[in-house]
């Protein structure tokens, strides 16, 4: 039997034990619980350049209202997190991209296989290739012009302390949203074939020449896509897609996200509770040019037109329960073949030219490009599912065929692509369009071959099948 000094020692020992224990199932439970629950951060910086960096073209003369943008999502619950990040850059290629996958890895707590980049490719805007910058520097070269990396290594370190931060505030996400619709007037085939089934001029995203505005729209896909993520009634953040190059006019000196920054900025005062994230499709061989001819009111025109697509696809937005396991996270790393044209011999004199900084910087990406594939690179090209979406996140300047080849592929499924990751390839076209010719898949403009069509349309059909 307890004593009186038995029990006085015992009770209070034991219900704290069983109190403790209690408590550690809820927590355990709780644990548990969460694992099947899908959250969402989002971040979001200034990635504008000061007075007196460079551009693509040209040095910074003077910053305006509209800066440029580093923004995206992390998606966490559903294994480690997936991070989506879009920029208002004209490229981040090579090293670059190594660079920035990496660090907002770091800053969410992922593998960079998990991550992927992608510029919306302005051209009043900078560029990112520590591959390019660390062949210049090798040479001696003074002028670093685009790949001067101070300002992009400020921007890379801003945007994951933003991340990390971000991920300490991240909010339940219970539904997705899926919407389309056909923006009209704003897109069109750049490459105007002859009779004899070659190009025979090219219509650049502000063309002057009314007789190549007069030319049909050509091969485009015209719609938006709306991929949405929601807490209950209240939407967290707004991703749209969309295949244009987004010039309206340029070199200016003047940093500028360019119409679709525009369009993204009036749909995010109309939703303003959501973080609003765009991407370039497969837009390489397509532009602006039917509708603009350069002239100055034609950037607010199809900003405005895009928006409206943007504000049709979010008025048809249906949408679906989500959780941790409605996302899937595919990846499907290629090693692109290389153009021909690519001599590493010339191409290392060139870059050695420090004197004539036009030859030196041409030649430094193209070799950029070249050692990295011939050390083994291959491009990390991923596929994120919810529900019956898929998004496909893709390199270089792709021409619009393998977005439409991808839904093609899968007419079952709401399918969007992001297009101008790894900027290194440059432009990626068809295998007839190498046949073609034309600006985009020339000696000055693609770094890959014609072969590159079957990879990555082999590619695609892994990302997209059944599992």
């Amino acid at each position: 039997m307890f004593t009186r000094q038995m029990r006085r020692n015992f009770f209070p020992g034991t219900v704290a034990s069983v109190f403790i224990l209690v408590m550690c199932c809820l927590l355990s439970r709780a644990a548990i619980a969460s694992e099947g629950r899908l959250r969402l951060a989002t971040f979001d910086i200034d990635a504008t350049p000061p007075v007196g960096s460079m551009l693509a073209y040209d040095p910074v003369i003077r910053v305006d209202e509209l800066t440029l943008r580093c923004r995206g999502i992390a998606l966490i619950g559903a294994g480690q997190p997936i991070v989506l990040c879009a920029v208002d850059w004209i490229g981040i290629a090579n090293e670059g991209q190594d660079a920035f996958r990496g660090a907002l890895a770091n800053a969410a707590g992922t593998t960079p296989e998990r991550v992927i980049v992608h510029t919306l490719h302005q051209h009043d805007a900078p560029a990112c290739d520590f591959t390019s910058e660390r062949l210049l520097k090798e040479a001696g070269a003074k002028d670093l012009g685009r790949y001067e990396g101070t300002f992009a290594r400020e921007v890379l370190r801003r945007a994951a302390e933003a991340l990390r931060a971000a991920m300490t505030n991240a909010q339940p996400v219970t539904h997705c949203g899926w919407g389309e619709a056909e923006v009209k007037e704003v897109a069109s085939n750049r490459r105007i074939l002859g009779p004899d089934g070659r190009v025979r001029a090219t219509r650049y995203t502000a063309c002057k020449d009314p007789k190549l505005r007069a030319e049909p729209e050509g091969v485009i896909d015209p719609l938006v896509s709306l991929l949405s993520f929601w807490n209950g009634e209240k939407p967290l953040a707004v991703l749209s897609y969309y295949a244009c190059h987004p010039q309206s006019y340029y070199r200016m000196g003047i940093p500028s996200p360019d119409f679709p920054g525009i369009a993204r900025f009036i749909r995010g005062q109309a939703v303003p509770e959501a973080l609003h994230v765009h991407f370039n499709g497969a837009g390489g061989n397509i532009g602006a040019g039917k509708y603009n001819d350069g002239s100055r009111e034609n950037r607010v025109a199809l900003a405005l037109r895009l928006a409206d697509g943007m504000r049709r696809a979010w008025e048809g937005t249906a949408k679906f329960v989500v959780g941790a396991d409605s996302i899937q996270w595919r990846p499907e790393p290629v090693a692109l073949p290389l153009a021909s044209h690519l001599d590493e011999v010339k191409l290392r004199a060139d870059v050695a030219k420090v004197g004539d900084p036009k030859v030196s910087l041409a030649a430094a990406d193209k070799l950029a490009w070249l050692s990295r594939c011939k050390g083994g690179h291959r491009i990390p090209l991923t596929m994120l599912g919810i529900g019956d979406v898929r998004v496909l996140h893709m390199p270089g300047e792709l021409f619009v065929e393998y977005q439409l080849a991808a839904k093609r592929m899968r007419p079952d499924l709401h399918i969007a692509m992001a297009a101008y990751g790894d900027y290194g390839p440059g432009y990626i076209g068809t295998a007839k369009a190498y046949e073609e010719g034309g600006y985009e898949p020339s000696a000055i403009a693609s770094e890959v071959s014609p072969d590159v069509e079957g990879v990555l349309t082999a590619a695609l059909r892994k990302l997209l099948e059944p599992r």
